[in-house]
Formats: C-alpha cells, sequence, structure tokens
C-alpha cells in the first residue's frame, strides 16, 4: 500500500450487520459529495449483495464497494481523504476475486466517466455509449474472469 496509508486490509461486510457504516461512506461520498439524490442511493439489490469494507487499522471503514448475483460490481466508495492510495484498487480486488471464486466467468459495472481509466488499469473494457446515472455520466464496462482452469 502507498506511504501514509497505514494497514488497509478489506474484509467482507453484510448489509444486515454493517448497515449503519455502509450507509455512512456511500452517503458521504455519493449523496453529499457528489450531489445523488438520497432516494437514488439505496436500492434493493443491497440486500442480497456480497459487501465490502476497506478499514484502517482494524478499526476505521474509509471505503466500501459490493457484488451483486448478476455479477455487476456497484457502489465503490472511498472517503476523499484515502483516494489514490490503493484503497480502491484494494476493493476491486477483493470484489473481483470473490466473484472468481464464486465461478462467475465475467463483471461488469457502470463506471463514472471520471474514474473510467481507473476501471481501465484494473482490465475493465469499455463497451457501449455513455449514458446519465443519477445525473452522473456513465460508461458500462466489463472484465473477463481468467479462471486457473483455462476458461
Amino acid at each position: 500500500m502507498a506511504a501514509g496509508v497505514g494497514c488497509i486490509a478489506v474484509r467482507p461486510a453484510s448489509w444486515q450487520h454493517d448497515r449503519e457504516i455502509l450507509q455512512f461512506l456511500r452517503r458521504r461520498v455519493f449523496v453529499e459529495e457528489q450531489g445523488v439524490p438520497e432516494a437514488e442511493e439505496w436500492d434493493a439489490a443491497d440486500a442480497g449483495a456480497w459487501h465490502v469494507l476497506a478499514m484502517v487499522g482494524k478499526r476505521d471503514a474509509v471505503g466500501t464497494g459490493r457484488l451483486e448475483p448478476c455479477g455487476k460490481i456497484g457502489r465503490v466508495a472511498v472517503l476523499e481523504s484515502f483516494r489514490g492510495r490503493g484503497v480502491g484498487q484494494a476493493i476491486m480486488l477483493r470484489l473481483v476475486n470473490h466473484a472468481t471464486v464464486s465461478g462467475f466467468e465475467a463483471v461488469y459495472l457502470h463506471a463514472q466517466t471520471a474514474a473510467a481509466e481507473f476501471y481501465r488499469r484494473l482490465g475493465f473494457r469499455a463497451e457501449g455509449p455513455v449514458f446519465g446515472e443519477a445525473g452522473i455520466p456513465h460508461v458500462r464496462m466489463r472484465l473477463e474472469i481468467e479462471r486457473s482452469d483455462g476458461r
């Protein structure tokens, strides 16, 4: 991890047990910082998704993300003061690893166009035109998962 971050651990989280901190992080990033309407941030996918929390020193949550059963990665959020330090990459690697061990052949996401280069560096490829979501330009991106059995 980059200097100045300390020990970052990305751990599984559940909507049932960790809802308060998951909502805090996403509200801070998406609702307060980016102006996403509160009603658009919360959806039925949260209950069935596999969530993660990025923790500093095992006690301070600084980021989150989720993987839906359909293979969609979303709600990747890192507190502003921790961006550019590898936290987002650690979250994404944990989500993709979970998808891999769960047998997914690919995952996809709706990337904010401002973050598309970040996802491209992780191997995601853009598919289709730019579209609006929550008033922010997005592009669909996909990552084919390489499996150890050669498929």
